[in-house]
């Protein structure tokens, strides 16, 4: 990933933060930082989807009214 060094330093890390943090970067870091076994990998993962249903469900239900 790569970012444009355009000004000051700061703003550049801060554009490669947000950058990082929408692609899932610190997610998967956080998440292999340690060992998760399967079952519970499976569950996450089942949960994370239920979640993602019931957001896109709310955004539908919103742009209807």
């Amino acid at each position: 990933m790569e970012v444009q060094v355009e000004g000051s330093l700061e703003r550049a890390i801060k554009i490669l933060k947000k950058k990082m943090a929408s692609e899932g970067v610190f997610k998967e870091m956080k998440l292999r930082s340690f060992y998760e076994k399967p079952s519970v990998k499976r569950k996450r993962k089942r949960e994370e989807a239920e979640r993602k249903r019931r957001k896109a469900m709310r955004r539908a239900q919103r742009s209807r009214h």
